[in-house]
Protein backbone atom coordinates (compact mmCIF):
# COMPACT_ATOMS: atom_id res chain seq x y z
CA UNK A 1 0.00 0.00 0.00
CA UNK A 2 0.97 3.39 -0.91
CA UNK A 3 -0.99 6.68 0.08
CA UNK A 4 -3.39 4.16 1.65
CA UNK A 5 -4.57 3.21 -1.67
CA UNK A 6 -3.65 -0.10 -3.71
CA UNK A 7 -1.35 0.15 -6.47
CA UNK A 8 -2.78 -1.46 -9.27
CA UNK A 9 -5.10 1.27 -11.31
CA UNK A 10 -8.82 -0.24 -9.54
CA UNK A 11 -9.95 -0.93 -13.67
CA UNK A 12 -7.47 -3.79 -13.46
CA UNK A 13 -8.12 -5.06 -9.99
CA UNK A 14 -10.35 -7.81 -11.45
CA UNK A 15 -7.73 -8.83 -13.82
CA UNK A 16 -4.59 -10.94 -12.22
CA UNK A 17 -2.38 -13.51 -13.63
CA UNK A 18 -3.46 -14.67 -17.17
CA UNK A 19 -4.97 -18.33 -16.92
CA UNK A 20 -3.20 -18.91 -19.76
CA UNK A 21 -0.06 -18.31 -17.54
CA UNK A 22 -1.25 -20.07 -14.85
CA UNK A 23 -2.12 -23.23 -16.68
CA UNK A 24 1.07 -22.93 -18.85
CA UNK A 25 3.46 -22.73 -15.74
CA UNK A 26 1.03 -25.87 -14.39
CA UNK A 27 2.19 -28.02 -17.23
CA UNK A 28 5.89 -27.32 -17.21
CA UNK A 29 5.67 -28.47 -12.98
CA UNK A 30 4.00 -31.42 -14.04
CA UNK A 31 5.17 -31.95 -17.18
CA UNK A 32 1.71 -32.52 -19.03
CA UNK A 33 0.68 -32.19 -22.29
CA UNK A 34 -0.23 -28.82 -22.61
CA UNK A 35 -3.14 -27.96 -24.65
CA UNK A 36 -4.16 -25.37 -23.01
CA UNK A 37 -2.60 -22.48 -24.47
CA UNK A 38 -3.06 -21.79 -28.37
CA UNK A 39 0.77 -22.06 -29.47
CA UNK A 40 1.96 -24.72 -32.24
CA UNK A 41 4.27 -27.22 -31.15
CA UNK A 42 6.21 -26.95 -35.07
CA UNK A 43 6.87 -23.87 -36.53
CA UNK A 44 5.79 -22.16 -39.93
CA UNK A 45 7.46 -22.56 -43.49
CA UNK A 46 10.82 -22.87 -43.21
CA UNK A 47 11.01 -20.09 -46.49
CA UNK A 48 9.20 -17.57 -44.01
CA UNK A 49 11.94 -18.24 -41.32
CA UNK A 50 14.77 -18.07 -43.52
CA UNK A 51 13.00 -14.71 -44.79
CA UNK A 52 13.44 -13.42 -41.32
CA UNK A 53 17.15 -14.76 -41.16
CA UNK A 54 18.26 -12.77 -44.33
CA UNK A 55 16.04 -9.68 -43.08
CA UNK A 56 18.50 -9.72 -39.87
CA UNK A 57 21.64 -10.23 -41.63
CA UNK A 58 20.52 -7.40 -44.64
CA UNK A 59 20.12 -5.36 -41.97
CA UNK A 60 16.71 -4.90 -42.82
CA UNK A 61 14.64 -3.78 -39.44
CA UNK A 62 17.53 -3.95 -37.19
CA UNK A 63 16.68 -0.16 -36.16
CA UNK A 64 13.41 1.15 -35.54
CA UNK A 65 10.93 0.54 -38.57
CA UNK A 66 8.42 3.30 -39.97
CA UNK A 67 5.34 3.43 -37.70
CA UNK A 68 2.52 2.22 -39.81
CA UNK A 69 4.96 -0.53 -40.54
CA UNK A 70 7.36 -1.67 -43.19
CA UNK A 71 6.17 -0.90 -47.22
CA UNK A 72 6.43 -4.33 -47.69
CA UNK A 73 4.21 -5.51 -45.30
CA UNK A 74 1.49 -3.00 -45.03
CA UNK A 75 1.36 -3.54 -49.35
CA UNK A 76 1.69 -7.31 -48.81
CA UNK A 77 -1.74 -6.62 -46.35
CA UNK A 78 -3.44 -5.32 -48.74
CA UNK A 79 -2.84 -6.99 -51.56
CA UNK A 80 -4.14 -9.87 -49.35
CA UNK A 81 -6.99 -8.01 -48.46
CA UNK A 82 -7.88 -7.97 -52.31
CA UNK A 83 -7.14 -10.95 -53.30
CA UNK A 84 -9.17 -12.99 -50.94
CA UNK A 85 -11.89 -11.02 -49.81
CA UNK A 86 -11.96 -7.92 -52.64
CA UNK A 87 -11.34 -5.30 -50.34
CA UNK A 88 -9.53 -2.56 -50.97
CA UNK A 89 -7.16 -0.60 -49.09
CA UNK A 90 -4.60 2.07 -49.22
CA UNK A 91 -1.28 0.90 -47.90
CA UNK A 92 0.14 4.50 -46.44
CA UNK A 93 -3.46 5.46 -44.97
CA UNK A 94 -5.43 2.36 -44.18
CA UNK A 95 -3.30 -0.20 -42.58
CA UNK A 96 -1.19 -0.04 -39.09
CA UNK A 97 1.19 -3.06 -38.17
CA UNK A 98 1.03 -3.62 -34.46
CA UNK A 99 2.57 -5.74 -32.15
CA UNK A 100 0.21 -8.78 -32.90
CA UNK A 101 -3.23 -8.91 -32.74
CA UNK A 102 -3.82 -8.16 -29.05
CA UNK A 103 -1.95 -4.47 -29.49
CA UNK A 104 -4.09 -3.88 -32.01
CA UNK A 105 -7.65 -4.80 -30.13
CA UNK A 106 -5.82 -2.77 -26.85
CA UNK A 107 -5.11 0.60 -29.06
CA UNK A 108 -8.54 0.21 -30.68
CA UNK A 109 -10.22 0.65 -26.91
CA UNK A 110 -7.88 3.03 -25.96
CA UNK A 111 -8.82 5.35 -29.37
CA UNK A 112 -12.37 4.95 -29.84
CA UNK A 113 -13.24 4.69 -26.29
CA UNK A 114 -14.46 7.25 -23.96
CA UNK A 115 -14.87 6.75 -20.36
CA UNK A 116 -18.59 5.21 -19.39
CA UNK A 117 -19.12 4.34 -23.33
CA UNK A 118 -20.35 0.94 -24.04
CA UNK A 119 -18.51 -2.02 -26.15
CA UNK A 120 -21.19 -5.38 -26.60
CA UNK A 121 -18.52 -8.27 -27.28
CA UNK A 122 -19.67 -11.59 -28.24
CA UNK A 123 -18.93 -14.09 -24.34
CA UNK A 124 -17.64 -16.15 -24.22
CA UNK A 125 -14.39 -13.96 -25.40
CA UNK A 126 -10.46 -13.63 -25.38
CA UNK A 127 -9.89 -12.20 -21.89
CA UNK A 128 -7.61 -9.60 -22.83
CA UNK A 129 -11.05 -7.99 -24.25
CA UNK A 130 -12.07 -7.39 -21.05
CA UNK A 131 -8.98 -6.33 -19.93
CA UNK A 132 -8.74 -3.43 -22.68
CA UNK A 133 -12.27 -2.21 -22.39
CA UNK A 134 -11.43 -1.37 -18.64
CA UNK A 135 -8.24 0.06 -19.54
CA UNK A 136 -9.91 2.48 -21.53
CA UNK A 137 -12.99 3.52 -19.10
CA UNK A 138 -15.47 1.05 -21.64
CA UNK A 139 -18.38 -0.70 -20.08
CA UNK A 140 -18.19 -4.21 -21.70
CA UNK A 141 -21.58 -5.78 -22.05
CA UNK A 142 -21.90 -9.26 -22.88
CA UNK A 143 -24.10 -10.91 -25.41
CA UNK A 144 -23.63 -14.81 -24.76
CA UNK A 145 -23.70 -17.58 -27.31
CA UNK A 146 -25.59 -19.95 -26.78
CA UNK A 147 -24.52 -23.69 -26.36
CA UNK A 148 -27.04 -26.02 -28.96
CA UNK A 149 -26.24 -29.83 -27.69
CA UNK A 150 -28.26 -31.22 -30.67
CA UNK A 151 -26.14 -29.30 -33.08
CA UNK A 152 -23.07 -29.17 -30.93
CA UNK A 153 -22.55 -26.00 -31.94
CA UNK A 154 -22.79 -22.36 -30.62
CA UNK A 155 -25.37 -19.18 -31.88
CA UNK A 156 -25.63 -16.04 -31.60
CA UNK A 157 -29.04 -14.84 -30.89
CA UNK A 158 -29.36 -11.46 -32.97
CA UNK A 159 -32.85 -10.54 -30.96
CA UNK A 160 -29.88 -10.49 -27.43
CA UNK A 161 -27.80 -8.36 -29.49
CA UNK A 162 -30.16 -6.04 -30.64
CA UNK A 163 -31.66 -5.63 -27.20
CA UNK A 164 -27.88 -5.25 -25.82
CA UNK A 165 -27.90 -1.78 -27.44
CA UNK A 166 -28.06 1.13 -25.92
CA UNK A 167 -27.73 5.11 -26.27
CA UNK A 168 -24.30 4.12 -24.25
CA UNK A 169 -23.06 1.63 -26.93
CA UNK A 170 -20.03 3.47 -28.90
CA UNK A 171 -18.86 -0.38 -30.55
CA UNK A 172 -18.95 -3.80 -31.24
CA UNK A 173 -16.07 -5.90 -30.49
CA UNK A 174 -16.89 -9.20 -32.85
CA UNK A 175 -14.68 -12.06 -33.23
CA UNK A 176 -15.61 -14.67 -36.27
CA UNK A 177 -13.71 -17.38 -36.23
CA UNK A 178 -14.59 -17.42 -33.06
CA UNK A 179 -12.36 -18.48 -29.38
CA UNK A 180 -13.10 -20.48 -27.82
CA UNK A 181 -16.38 -21.83 -28.88
CA UNK A 182 -15.11 -22.17 -33.08
CA UNK A 183 -18.08 -20.78 -34.09
CA UNK A 184 -17.98 -18.64 -37.30
CA UNK A 185 -20.47 -16.51 -37.92
CA UNK A 186 -22.71 -16.67 -40.70
CA UNK A 187 -23.13 -14.14 -43.94
CA UNK A 188 -26.90 -13.65 -42.28
CA UNK A 189 -25.71 -13.14 -38.87
CA UNK A 190 -23.24 -10.75 -40.30
CA UNK A 191 -25.71 -8.84 -42.24
CA UNK A 192 -27.54 -8.60 -39.11
CA UNK A 193 -24.51 -7.11 -37.15
CA UNK A 194 -23.96 -4.84 -39.95
CA UNK A 195 -27.57 -3.69 -40.37
CA UNK A 196 -27.32 -2.93 -36.63
CA UNK A 197 -24.04 -0.85 -36.75
CA UNK A 198 -25.67 1.27 -39.78
CA UNK A 199 -28.84 1.79 -37.86
CA UNK A 200 -27.61 2.63 -34.41
CA UNK A 201 -24.23 4.79 -36.06
CA UNK A 202 -21.93 2.52 -34.19
CA UNK A 203 -18.06 1.27 -34.64
CA UNK A 204 -17.18 -1.86 -35.12
CA UNK A 205 -13.77 -4.06 -34.16
CA UNK A 206 -13.72 -7.14 -35.74
CA UNK A 207 -11.13 -9.58 -34.31
CA UNK A 208 -10.28 -11.72 -38.14
CA UNK A 209 -7.07 -13.61 -36.60
CA UNK A 210 -8.69 -16.79 -37.52
CA UNK A 211 -9.51 -16.14 -41.02
CA UNK A 212 -7.94 -18.37 -42.71
CA UNK A 213 -8.70 -21.73 -40.25
CA UNK A 214 -12.25 -22.71 -41.35
CA UNK A 215 -13.37 -25.96 -41.59
CA UNK A 216 -17.23 -25.26 -42.40
CA UNK A 217 -18.22 -22.03 -44.05
CA UNK A 218 -16.45 -19.26 -45.20
CA UNK A 219 -14.92 -16.35 -43.72
CA UNK A 220 -16.10 -13.37 -45.06
CA UNK A 221 -15.35 -10.15 -43.37
CA UNK A 222 -17.79 -7.27 -42.27
CA UNK A 223 -15.82 -4.63 -44.00
CA UNK A 224 -17.45 -6.53 -47.06
CA UNK A 225 -20.87 -5.29 -46.20
CA UNK A 226 -22.47 -2.28 -47.41
CA UNK A 227 -21.39 0.56 -45.22
CA UNK A 228 -18.86 -1.06 -43.17
CA UNK A 229 -15.93 -0.46 -44.62
CA UNK A 230 -15.97 3.39 -42.93
CA UNK A 231 -16.80 1.99 -39.85
CA UNK A 232 -15.32 -1.31 -39.38
CA UNK A 233 -11.37 -1.62 -37.73
CA UNK A 234 -9.93 -4.95 -39.16
CA UNK A 235 -7.70 -6.86 -37.01
CA UNK A 236 -5.80 -9.96 -37.87
CA UNK A 237 -1.82 -11.17 -37.61
CA UNK A 238 0.35 -13.50 -38.98
CA UNK A 239 0.83 -15.51 -35.34
CA UNK A 240 -2.27 -17.99 -36.49
CA UNK A 241 -2.19 -18.16 -40.16
CA UNK A 242 1.70 -18.86 -40.48
CA UNK A 243 2.78 -20.23 -36.93
CA UNK A 244 4.95 -17.98 -35.90
CA UNK A 245 3.26 -16.69 -32.68
CA UNK A 246 6.29 -15.20 -30.86
CA UNK A 247 6.83 -12.89 -33.56
CA UNK A 248 3.93 -10.82 -32.29
CA UNK A 249 3.26 -9.20 -36.16
CA UNK A 250 -0.67 -8.00 -35.92
CA UNK A 251 -2.05 -5.41 -38.23
CA UNK A 252 -5.38 -3.28 -38.47
CA UNK A 253 -6.46 -2.56 -41.72
CA UNK A 254 -9.74 -0.05 -41.86
CA UNK A 255 -10.77 3.92 -43.53
CA UNK A 256 -7.85 6.84 -42.88
CA UNK A 257 -9.65 8.37 -40.04
CA UNK A 258 -10.22 5.13 -37.58
CA UNK A 259 -6.41 3.78 -38.64
CA UNK A 260 -5.00 7.26 -37.87
CA UNK A 261 -6.69 7.12 -34.62
CA UNK A 262 -5.80 3.89 -33.66
CA UNK A 263 -2.33 4.75 -34.78
CA UNK A 264 -2.63 7.96 -32.30
CA UNK A 265 -3.16 5.07 -29.08
CA UNK A 266 -0.64 2.47 -30.90
CA UNK A 267 2.55 5.03 -31.29
CA UNK A 268 2.73 5.47 -27.13
CA UNK A 269 2.36 1.32 -26.52
CA UNK A 270 4.82 -0.36 -28.19
CA UNK A 271 5.49 2.27 -30.81
CA UNK A 272 6.97 0.14 -33.39
CA UNK A 273 7.99 -3.93 -33.28
CA UNK A 274 9.43 -6.97 -34.94
CA UNK A 275 11.55 -5.36 -37.51
CA UNK A 276 13.20 -8.24 -39.28
CA UNK A 277 9.76 -9.86 -38.94
CA UNK A 278 7.68 -7.51 -40.89
CA UNK A 279 9.55 -8.28 -43.80
CA UNK A 280 9.26 -12.35 -43.32
CA UNK A 281 5.49 -11.73 -43.06
CA UNK A 282 5.66 -9.99 -45.72
CA UNK A 283 6.87 -12.64 -48.17
CA UNK A 284 3.71 -15.05 -46.09
CA UNK A 285 1.41 -13.10 -47.14
CA UNK A 286 2.71 -14.29 -50.82
CA UNK A 287 2.23 -17.82 -49.88
CA UNK A 288 0.26 -19.54 -52.80
CA UNK A 289 -3.28 -20.78 -51.92
CA UNK A 290 -2.03 -24.09 -51.79
CA UNK A 291 -0.41 -23.47 -48.42
CA UNK A 292 -3.47 -21.93 -47.08
CA UNK A 293 -5.63 -25.47 -48.42
CA UNK A 294 -2.75 -27.26 -46.43
CA UNK A 295 -2.87 -25.41 -43.30
CA UNK A 296 -6.74 -26.08 -42.81
CA UNK A 297 -6.53 -29.69 -44.26
CA UNK A 298 -4.36 -30.41 -41.32
CA UNK A 299 -5.86 -28.36 -38.71
CA UNK A 300 -9.38 -30.22 -39.99
CA UNK A 301 -7.74 -33.53 -39.53
CA UNK A 302 -6.27 -32.70 -35.81
CA UNK A 303 -9.92 -31.26 -35.09
CA UNK A 304 -11.37 -34.63 -35.98
CA UNK A 305 -8.79 -36.47 -34.14
CA UNK A 306 -8.87 -34.66 -30.75
CA UNK A 307 -12.77 -34.21 -31.19
CA UNK A 308 -13.27 -38.04 -31.71
CA UNK A 309 -11.08 -38.79 -28.84
CA UNK A 310 -12.59 -36.48 -26.24
CA UNK A 311 -16.31 -37.63 -27.15
CA UNK A 312 -14.36 -41.47 -27.10
CA UNK A 313 -13.34 -40.35 -23.05
CA UNK A 314 -16.49 -39.08 -22.07
CA UNK A 315 -16.72 -35.32 -22.92
CA UNK A 316 -19.81 -33.56 -25.01
CA UNK A 317 -17.69 -31.65 -27.64
CA UNK A 318 -18.46 -28.90 -29.82
CA UNK A 319 -17.02 -29.28 -32.61
CA UNK A 320 -15.56 -26.54 -34.14
CA UNK A 321 -16.29 -24.99 -37.40
CA UNK A 322 -13.26 -22.69 -36.74
CA UNK A 323 -9.60 -21.91 -35.06
CA UNK A 324 -7.95 -24.38 -33.38
CA UNK A 325 -9.34 -24.93 -30.30
CA UNK A 326 -12.50 -27.46 -29.13
CA UNK A 327 -14.96 -27.31 -26.09
CA UNK A 328 -16.29 -29.38 -24.12
CA UNK A 329 -18.71 -29.84 -21.50
CA UNK A 330 -17.35 -31.66 -18.60
CA UNK A 331 -20.48 -32.79 -17.03
CA UNK A 332 -20.98 -36.20 -19.01
CA UNK A 333 -17.89 -37.23 -16.97
CA UNK A 334 -19.83 -37.87 -14.12
CA UNK A 335 -20.84 -35.21 -11.83
CA UNK A 336 -18.07 -32.33 -13.44
CA UNK A 337 -19.34 -29.37 -12.91
CA UNK A 338 -16.92 -27.09 -12.12
CA UNK A 339 -14.55 -26.44 -14.65
CA UNK A 340 -11.88 -24.38 -13.09
CA UNK A 341 -11.38 -26.94 -10.66
CA UNK A 342 -11.58 -29.78 -13.36
CA UNK A 343 -8.37 -28.18 -15.08
CA UNK A 344 -6.25 -27.18 -12.20
CA UNK A 345 -6.50 -31.25 -11.29
CA UNK A 346 -6.68 -32.42 -14.64
CA UNK A 347 -2.65 -32.55 -14.72
CA UNK A 348 -2.24 -34.85 -11.98
CA UNK A 349 -4.83 -36.72 -12.54
CA UNK A 350 -3.96 -37.78 -16.41
CA UNK A 351 -1.37 -35.49 -17.37
CA UNK A 352 -2.96 -32.68 -19.30
CA UNK A 353 -3.80 -29.29 -19.22
CA UNK A 354 -6.76 -27.70 -20.88
CA UNK A 355 -8.30 -23.94 -19.96
CA UNK A 356 -11.41 -23.31 -17.97
CA UNK A 357 -14.15 -21.48 -20.34
CA UNK A 358 -15.81 -19.68 -17.46
CA UNK A 359 -12.73 -17.46 -17.41
CA UNK A 360 -14.10 -15.77 -20.73
CA UNK A 361 -17.53 -15.38 -19.12
CA UNK A 362 -19.05 -12.23 -17.05
CA UNK A 363 -21.46 -14.93 -16.57
CA UNK A 364 -19.20 -16.98 -14.61
CA UNK A 365 -21.89 -19.75 -14.10
CA UNK A 366 -22.46 -19.89 -17.71
CA UNK A 367 -19.38 -21.26 -18.91
CA UNK A 368 -19.00 -23.59 -15.66
CA UNK A 369 -19.31 -26.39 -16.86
CA UNK A 370 -16.88 -25.98 -20.60
CA UNK A 371 -13.49 -26.88 -21.12
CA UNK A 372 -11.25 -26.00 -24.11
CA UNK A 373 -8.77 -27.59 -25.48
CA UNK A 374 -6.28 -26.77 -27.86
CA UNK A 375 -5.65 -29.19 -31.66
CA UNK A 376 -2.43 -27.06 -33.05
CA UNK A 377 -0.05 -29.65 -31.69
CA UNK A 378 1.37 -32.69 -33.94
CA UNK A 379 -0.74 -35.43 -34.14
CA UNK A 380 1.19 -37.40 -32.09
CA UNK A 381 1.02 -34.83 -29.17
CA UNK A 382 -3.20 -35.31 -29.42
CA UNK A 383 -2.77 -38.98 -30.02
CA UNK A 384 -1.18 -39.76 -26.66
CA UNK A 385 -3.68 -36.65 -25.10
CA UNK A 386 -6.53 -38.98 -26.39
CA UNK A 387 -5.01 -41.86 -24.83
CA UNK A 388 -4.55 -40.15 -21.26
CA UNK A 389 -7.77 -38.46 -21.47
CA UNK A 390 -9.47 -41.78 -21.94
CA UNK A 391 -8.33 -42.52 -18.61
CA UNK A 392 -10.92 -40.15 -16.93
CA UNK A 393 -13.64 -42.76 -17.15
CA UNK A 394 -11.49 -45.82 -15.52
Amino acid sequence: MTQGRPLLNRRLTEFGTTIFAEMSALAVRTGSINLGQGFPDTDGPDEIREAAVRALRDGRGNQYPPGPGVPELRTAITDHQQRRYGLAYDPDTEVLVTAGATEAIAAAMLALLEPGDEVIALEPYYDSYAASIAMAGGTRVPVTLHPEAASGTYRLDLDELRAAVTPRTRLILLNTPHNPTGTVLTREELAAVAGLARERDLLVVTDEVYEHLVFEGEHIPLASFPGMRERTVTVSSAGKTFSFTGWKVGWITGSPELVTAVRSAKQFLTYVSAGPFQYAVAEALRLPDSYYDALRADLRAKRDLLSTGLAEAGFGVYRPAGTYFVTTDIRPLGGERDGFAFCRALPGRCGVVAIPNAVFYDHRDQGAPFVRFAFCKRADVLEEAVSRLKGLAG
